[in-house]
């Protein structure tokens, strides 16, 4: 087969200008085949669909890729009509490739810079006209590019461009030249596309299961089961109905959340300034931001002024960002490592400020429009899921398949009896078919949802929303939980504990309160190193920053309309916040002027650089300082080396101890004479001068210590990921219970490779830690895994780096027993997630929703604390902003995982009860009447799979988690068994009624409903309904997962009045009950009450049954068979760590040339 293009991404691996989550584009490495019409196969196909009366169309609905092969045929990618995409999942899909025509010359309107690439897009086509060939996916547009023979994302002719070009755009676009970019990159548009009633109601009603129920009910019509036809009818009708309202409901919303279409104000290359819809906004476009601002509809990077973002829709963080100008660098530009001056699609620009002449608005260049934005990934996340790789619904799938193999037998079996008797050709066929609609229920894949959403409306009451309910069941197999440090298992606010200034002969004494520092740099750095800014009057920012400047007691004044007055006061600097200090007490002389600083350049906190820093300006303009605050180890790393005190390791090591969060300050001198508003970063954060420290102390939330008990206790590991020092992580995690007192740390030392030295790998003990009375090495000979203590190792984000990078080996081995990483930044986090899923690990995430957004949805359970209703930063996210939320969730989705379990069970012993009912009744010549059925499918089965899965999770965890296979030896030994006693009971009723005195054989000249009433039936009729009953007793599950059957009040009083109305109708069967049900009058009431004892019998071997199988007696089939390893990686892994007398190696230099311990 022809294949020209197997990826639709270029080989530059460039970064592409918007944030799209490899997780959530599963389509960034597709595989695709190209096809063209052909005109005779097209022809014989819409043939073929008139012959089959439109069987065929509906077949190619179902396997659009049988569509193409059936009317096209391969080519090359070049010439292709239709496009065959495979996705990194395996799914496939089939996309039209679309054409449109360019305004003729408009290519040389773009700059010499892009003309090769534009040229290349059009090169084929162009003969007489200029063509763009493209295909839409998933919202995204890919165009054709010659010179890389493939079709490409529109966002690669802009995935080069630097920070430098981006400042280049700050002139704008001409009309033409805006034109030509719109049509080649679309309308600028997140389309959730809301369908017509009419076409919601055609895809649903050729969903399989109501192919299946058409099916059926044509079925039943031919065979003159009308009034059961018609009620399975209705009933379909109305759920159809449901499910277009709530469907076209879910669309709405979504358009009108996505949807954005605003007036923007945007510069002409001209210089003049324009007001145009959003809608035609395309990359390169210089967007003019009002100083009120605005709901931004693109993704921009910031150019001129700063900019207050509420980014709450898009992270869940409720904290307003500060938003700074790109410097104009030759680097190349991306909005996840320039973070911190871009401006995300469907943020809340709450004010902006500084961009033009007066203070007012501010200047931005459009990177990214329409689905590609970061607002469009997260909605595309949502309108297309990567699919869930759980195994209850990969077993369901099979389950399906193997009753359909039994209504296959049974079929045959039907067509076998039914040969022998004198019934019509018509009728053999019925008969034959009948039996599958029974065999395989159709409405299995919706009964076993009934859990799940009985469990997303019990969450919702709790304040836990959920934009992914099939996440719900996998919340019940979550294994590991991974957590934030700040904000998540400690408090969001801190409080200033105490300063210490850092000379070259040492630190000062602590000073408590930065107020008694005497004036000098470090003072003024405490109160103007950070990004606070004025809403209405009052300072916002960083709760951290809030506290520090708090703490200094100077205030915060910004600009008015006009800076001038300002900027004549700083010595002729454009100012963007002035800190005054407060007014010192009156001297003998008089009373002096407070002292004050203007801010002139701020470089926003980065979590990849772990710093952040500002450029000051002194009163009057006489000196200039620039000042950096970040980690300890990132700062001391950029100062000058005499300028840090000696002791800077051991103090920082003692404050990190006692848990507190330690910032280091330093600063710069810079010449004031110097252009200071356009310094580039990477000069004034270097050679800098050390000031001290400034220790804040971070209290653990009173919950955190909690739940990690309980999920200790349930067996669940813990892990904590953060950005904080290792040191301070150490100590929550011994506060809060990850580390128990008696405990082991072990710290994990990797260092990469460098031109003096190879890559090292060290595991080293604690400061201090010992295991009674032996050293280290000691315990190293005996193997730590056996000395019978807790060990926890504990690695910071440089060391998991070069671990990752030069240690490949022993990363499964550390990620098992790590509990604590610190100095994580946020690709990391997203990178640990996915290496603990790689050892078979459930993995959940919580977090607060900000850094943490890769991991959030990277992970299997992602929660997000916010106040937000509803986040897409996750799939879950809880109101309550504490962990507390973690154990309910695990809870709930035990819980919907036993219910689904229950549900499916229930569903395929009622087919295996009714299929087993009419394979009985078939052989002696006779069936059921239609009202039979009617009353045990409706008014039986269905209420009761409705009400089995109200009852509530269990108010404890259990150590084991329930089970998530239906394949499983339990599972399927259970329906085997319960089918054996299922056919056993109603043999026992059916012979044990033939072999009455009274008994009147069949009128074997008649066959089916005319046969009716007979005693057969009866019998049978009246045993299977008791089946019914006692099945949905027998596999509804309570303890350990869910509460007792006695909390489901409405399903225990069903059960009971089922018992007596079916009791009731064996017993004592009033006369038009008789009529309407078409039984037998059977007057002999010793053969009702035998009849009862059966129903009872089978009841009480049943349940005994299925307690026997709860408490593991099948599990002698595996004692017989040997013990089989577990599937799971990390359980093997497990085994063979606490085997070995060699792990972890203590107090040794590793490096890759070593040979690797082998554990395997």
């Amino acid at each position: 087969m022809a294949r020209l293009g197997s990826g639709v991404e270029p080989l530059s691996g460039l970064p592409s200008p918007s944030p799209r989550d490899p997780l959530l584009s599963p389509d960034s490495h597709m595989d695709v085949q190209g096809y063209k019409w052909v005109l005779w196969r097209v022809w014989l196909c819409r043939l073929a669909a008139l012959l089959s009366l439109g069987l065929l169309l509906i077949v190619f609905h179902w396997r659009p890729r049988l569509a193409v092969l059936a009317r096209c045929c391969s080519c090359p990618l070049a010439l292709a009509d239709i496009l065959l995409l495979r996705d990194s999942f395996g799914q496939q899909h089939v996309v039209e490739v679309l054409t449109e025509e360019l305004e003729e010359g408009s290519l040389e309107l773009i700059g010499q810079r892009e003309e090769a690439e534009w040229r290349d897009t059009v090169q084929l086509y162009k003969d007489e006209k200029t063509v763009l060939r493209y295909y839409m996916f998933e919202g995204l547009r890919y165009i054709w590019l010659d010179r890389k023979g493939s079709f490409c994302r529109v966002s690669v002719l802009s995935e080069d461009w630097t920070c430098k070009d981006l400042h280049s755009f700050q002139n704008g676009l001409s009309p033409l030249e805006q034109s030509m970019r719109r049509s080649v990159y679309g309308a600028n548009v997140i389309d959730v596309p809301v369908k017509s009633y009419m076409r919601l109601l055609f895809e649903e009603v050729l969903n399989p299961f109501y192919v299946f129920q058409l099916f059926s009910i044509t079925l039943w019509m031919i065979d003159m089961y009308y009034f059961y036809a018609l009620c399975i009818f209705i009933i379909s009708i109305i759920s159809i109905s449901i499910s277009l309202y709530e469907i076209r409901k879910q669309s709405v919303t979504l358009h009108n959340m996505a949807r954005l279409v605003t007036n923007v104000t945007i510069r002409r290359d001209s210089g003049a300034e324009e007001c145009v819809s959003s809608l035609d906004l395309v990359p390169g476009d210089c967007l003019i931001i009002p100083q009120e601002g605005l709901l931004l509809p693109c993704d921009a990077a910031l150019l001129e002024g700063e900019c207050l973002v509420n980014e709450s829709m898009l992270t869940g963080e409720s904290v307003p960002v500060l938003k700074t100008p790109l410097p104009a660098a030759d680097r190349m530009y991306s909005s996840d490592t320039e973070r911190r001056h871009t401006l995300f699609c469907g943020t809340e620009l709450i004010q902006a400020k500084g961009g033009r002449p007066g203070g007012s608005a501010a200047v931005a260049v459009v990177t990214s429009t329409g689905f590609f934005t970061a607002k469009g990934s997260l909605v595309s996340s949502i309108l297309y899921p990567q699919p869930i790789n759980f195994r209850f619904y990969q077993d369901a799938i099979k389950f399906l398949f193997i009753l359909g193999f039994v209504a296959l037998i049974g079929a045959v079996y039907i067509f076998v009896v039914l040969i022998r008797t004198n019934v019509t050709w018509s009728q053999l066929i019925i008969r034959s078919l009948d039996i599958v609609t029974i065999a395989v229920p159709p409405a299995l894949p919706a009964a076993i949802t009934t859990g799940t959403i009985y469990a997303q409306r019990r969450l919702k009451n709790r304040g836990v929303f959920c934009i992914s309910p099939p996440r719900i069941n996998v919340c019940g197999k979550v294994s590991l939980f991974c957590f934030d440090k700040t904000g998540t298992l400690t408090e969001k606010g801190l409080d200033v504990w105490g300063v210490m200034e850092g000379r070259p002969a040492g630190f000062s004494e602590l000073v408590p309160e930065p107020t008694l520092l005497p004036p000098g740099p470090m003072r003024t750095g405490l109160a103007c190193c950070h990004t606070v800014t004025l809403l209405r009057g009052q300072p916002i920012g960083d709760p951290l920053e809030l506290k520090m400047v708090e703490s200094t007691c100077w205030t915060l004044q910004e600009p008015e309309e006009d800076g001038d007055v300002l900027s004549r006061e700083f010595g002729g600097h454009k100012v963007l916040v002035v800190m005054r200090a407060p007014n010192p007490q009156p001297q003998v002389q008089g009373t002096s002027t407070s002292e004050a600083v203007a801010i002139v350049k701020r470089f926003p906190f980065s979590s990849a650089l772990q710093r952040m820093s500002v450029v000051t300006v002194a009163h009057g303009g006489h000196s200039a300082l620039a000042f950096i605050k970040g980690s300890p180890e990132m700062v001391a790393s950029l100062c000058l080396a005499e300028t840090v005190p000696a002791e800077f390791s051991s103090q920082l090591h003692n404050f990190s101890s006692e848990g507190l969060r330690v910032l280091a300050l330093a600063c710069k001198p810079l010449d004031v004479k110097s252009d200071l508003n356009t310094i580039e970063r990477g000069d004034i954060e270097k050679e800098v001068h050390f000031l001290g420290l400034l220790m804040m102390k971070n209290l653990v939330k009173p919950e955190s210590a909690k739940i990690i008990d309980i999920l200790k206790m349930a067996h669940i590991r813990n892990v904590m990921v953060t950005g904080d020092n290792i040191l301070t992580a150490v100590n929550v995690a011994k506060s809060c219970g990850m580390v128990e007192s008696d405990d082991k740390v072990i710290f994990v030392t990797a260092t990469p490779h460098t031109a003096q030295s190879m890559p090292t790998l060290r595991f080293s003990l604690e400061d201090g830690g010992t295991v009674d009375t032996q050293s280290p090495t000691a315990v190293n000979n005996g193997g730590l895994y056996q000395s019978g203590f807790g060990c926890h190792l504990a690695i910071n984000g440089k060391s998991f780096a070069a671990l990752c990078d030069h240690f490949p080996e022993y990363l499964p081995k550390v990620l098992m027993q790590a509990t604590i990483f610190a100095r994580m930044a946020p690709d990391q986090k997203t990178q640990l997630v996915k290496e603990l899923q790689k050892l078979n690990y459930r993995v959940g995430m919580c977090g607060d929703g900000a850094n943490d957004c890769g991991a959030l949805r990277a992970a299997d359970v992602g929660v997000s604390l916010s106040e937000a209703e509803a986040s897409v930063a996750s799939p879950f996210t809880s109101k309550t902003e504490n962990i507390s939320c973690v154990p309910l969730l695990i809870r709930e989705g035990r819980c919907s995982l036993v219910t689904s379990f229950s549900l499916f069970r229930y569903m395929a012993l009622y087919s295996l009860i009714q299929f087993c009912s009419v394979l009985i009744l078939t052989t002696v010549k006779t069936s059921m009447a239609d009202l039979q059925f009617l009353f045990c499918d409706l008014i039986l089965v269905t209420c009761l799979a409705i009400v089995m899965g109200r009852g509530g999770p269990s108010e404890e965890l259990h150590p084991c988690r329930p089970p998530a296979s239906l394949l499983a030896l339990p599972v399927f030994g259970s329906l085997f068994i319960h089918t054996c006693m299922i056919v056993l009971g109603q043999l026992a009723a059916f012979f044990i009624t033939t072999t009455q005195e009274w008994y009147i054989p069949l009128n074997s000249t008649v066959f089916g409903a005319a046969n009716l009433p007979n005693m057969e039936n009866t019998s049978v009729f009246d045993l299977s309904g008791f089946q019914y009953i006692i099945m949905a007793a027998v596999v509804t599950k309570s303890y350990p997962h869910k509460k007792p059957l006695y909390y489901n009040v409405i399903f225990l009083c069903l059960l009971c009045i089922y018992f007596s109305v079916m009791a009731w109708l064996v017993l004592y069967p009033v006369p038009f009950l008789r009529q309407y049900l078409e039984v037998y009058n059977i007057a002999d009431m010793n053969f009702k009450m035998l009849l009862v004892a059966v129903a009872a019998l089978n009841f009480l071997i049943c349940f005994v049954v299925e307690i026997l199988i709860d408490l593991g007696i099948l599990n002698c089939f595996r004692w017989l068979c040997g013990k089989r390893p577990s599937k799971k990686k990390y359980k093997r892994l497990k085994v063979l760590l606490s085997d070995s007398t060699l792990w972890p190696p203590l107090d040794q230099t590793l490096s890759p040339t070593n040979t690797a311990i082998s554990f395997s």
